[in-house]
């Protein structure tokens, strides 16, 4: 991993707002912005490795269907997007970055509740690369616990359509935090694995690899383990996983761009299979980092002003 360059004035970020560029600790929106007052909003990440973006137009098609869901239009197009996101990385010259693209309400026109009165906004920034879960602690294998917060369900609020609306996820999050793990998976009121704050679920079983079908986002980097796996030959499930066959995987593993395919070590205190990354998670592992030199998956970063 490469950092951005060291004499760089904006290498821990910049944002966008407003229709202008400004270093990411600059970054202020209107406290009467409905993205933050009612968390009208959706929003996407896409990451930077090694100088190219992966998956770019798979993460802003997704991000437009977002949009489209939530009767969002802000004033850009996708190409605009695209320019905004490629002009952030480069001026900051970030090597390895984190870059979320943003869509909201916006601010209200008059005093009034009406969705139709608001101008809607496009914000976005770009910062060295996150890990939602660091790579000593990926290297151990994450401790996970079954949360007993429900997932909201979908009837309520569609998980596909990327979101800030986290309240049960939080909930999750501070349940396993407090039991002395890392991370909360949430299941359905069925008792099926949905997905945790950030990161879809996976469990290998039987040699099988699977991950829910509903309830949770259609990550991108859940996609890319699914076509990776099936270049590797191996069999994979997209349906229910009850919780009960998640307990009895070999391997449980979660993806997210923020930090790729992370193995999980332990779920609810007792160890998945040796207690640490299983054979099948570190080859999808592997699998996943090499694919951010596929040409047919990366767009470079012009880092030439």
């Amino acid at each position: 991993m490469t950092a951005a360059a060291p004499d760089n004035p904006y290498s821990q970020g910049l944002a966008y707002v407003d229709g202008q560029i400004c270093a990411l600790a600059d970054a202020r929106l209107p406290l009467v912005e409905a993205g933050f007052t009612r968390s009208d909003v959706t929003y996407d990440v896409v990451s930077v490795w090694n100088g190219k973006f992966f998956r770019l137009d798979d993460h802003l098609a997704r991000f437009a269907r977002s949009r489209a869901a939530l009767r969002l239009s802000p004033p850009v197009h996708d190409s605009d997007i695209r320019r905004i996101l490629m002009s952030l990385v480069g001026k900051a010259g970030l090597r390895d970055a984190y870059v979320s693209m943003i869509a909201t309400r916006g601010v209200p026109l008059s005093a009034s509740r009406d969705p139709r009165r608001y101008a809607n906004k496009f914000y976005a920034f770009a910062c060295p690369y996150i890990w939602v879960f660091s790579p000593q602690l990926q290297e151990s294998g994450i401790k996970a616990v079954v949360s007993s917060v429900l997932r909201t369900p979908p009837e309520a609020f569609d998980p596909t359509v990327k979101n800030f609306q986290w309240g049960d996820m939080t909930r999750g999050l501070w349940e396993a935090l407090e039991a002395g793990a890392d991370a909360g998976i949430l299941l359905d009121r069925d008792g099926n694995v949905t997905e945790g704050a950030g990161y879809n679920v996976f469990a290998i079983v039987d040699g099988m690899v699977m991950t829910p079908a509903e309830g949770a986002l259609l990550g991108i980097t859940r996609l890319t383990v699914l076509e990776l796996a099936a270049e590797l030959g191996l069999r994979t499930k997209v349906g229910p996983l009850h919780v009960d066959r998640l307990r009895a995987a070999e391997e449980v593993f979660f993806t997210t761009t923020a930090g790729g395919v992370m193995p999980v070590g332990r779920l609810d205190g007792r160890p998945i299979g040796a207690g640490g990354p299983g054979p099948l998670t570190l080859e999808l592992k592997q699998a996943y980092w090499a694919a951010h030199d596929r040409p047919e998956w990366t767009t470079a970063v012009s880092y030439d002003g």
